[in-house]
């Protein structure tokens, strides 16, 4: 069995996916904006982005404690 890596999608399929991206990518950016962090997934595992994220979420992004330390200043 093998598995398409580029399957072909209906052009419904493809408005839709796309109208998704496009939301996503406007909500990160007003987030961003507005000072506010968004949480993220990568790699199996959960990560935060911005300033006043919360520092459980930073921990997974970071090895070393004093480098959070550095970032929340």
């Amino acid at each position: 069995m093998s598995i398409n890596p580029n399957p072909s999608l209906s052009p419904a399929t493809q408005a839709t996916l796309d109208c998704l991206r496009q939301a996503v990518s406007k909500t990160l950016e007003r987030k961003r904006r507005l000072g506010h962090y968004s949480v993220q997934w990568s790699g199996g595992k959960l990560f935060a982005v911005g300033e006043d994220a919360p520092i459980h979420l930073l921990k997974t992004q970071y090895s070393d404690d004093q480098e959070i330390e550095n970032i929340k200043g």
